[in-house]
């Protein structure tokens, strides 16, 4: 992995995804700090960071697609989808609505799914998995092998303990914490 690119999107993630104060997380978990990295990911370095970055992770995981929940997992997938036609790497992307769309093709997992393929789950930011295995559950009545969940930011808070009880793999590029320490540096 870059160190440089890496320090580079600690760098952004800090200065613009970083929120110092009280509210309630996804999770439904109060929190003193937020972490929205969509606000990084649409910045076009950040999204080249991130993808970059990203794709190291996925390639040695080696999934041959990617995606999760909306609105969380598609930046990021997004991201990273675009870094793999760069090198030239063979991975997919799609995204899982909360329900079954009820007008056109009516499917709740949209995009390059191809259920035969392995297959990675993905969030921007990951607490405890929520989200997470939301998709997972999604992903597998579709008959997809999941074997990895991975995050661009990972707050420490019960995701890796929930994801290996459903027999994931997990990955993430940054801890809470390291970007915490950055916006206050």
């Amino acid at each position: 992995m870059d160190e440089d690119k890496r320090k580079a999107l600690l760098h952004l993630l800090a200065r613009h995804s970083y929120f110092e104060r009280q509210l309630t997380l996804a999770s439904g978990r109060p929190s003193t700090y937020y972490v929205d990295c969509k606000r990084t990911l649409y910045l076009p370095m950040g999204a080249r960071l991130a993808g970059e970055l990203m794709l190291d992770l996925v390639l040695a995981a080696g999934v041959g697609q990617l995606g999760g929940m909306a609105v969380g997992a598609v930046p990021v997938t997004d991201a990273i989808i675009v870094a793999a036609s760069y090198r030239g790497a063979e991975l997919r992307g799609f995204f899982v609505r909360k329900e079954t769309k009820a007008h056109g093709l009516q499917q709740q997992i949209e995009g390059a799914f191809d259920p035969a393929l392995p297959t990675g789950v993905i969030d921007d930011t990951i607490t405890t998995g929520g989200s997470t295995l939301a998709a997972l559950r999604a992903l597998r009545a579709a008959g997809a092998r999941v074997t990895t969940a991975f995050a661009l930011v990972d707050r420490g808070e019960g995701a890796a303990q929930a994801f290996a009880a459903e027999g994931l793999k997990y990955a993430w590029l940054f801890s809470a914490e390291e970007i915490r320490q950055a916006a206050r540096g």
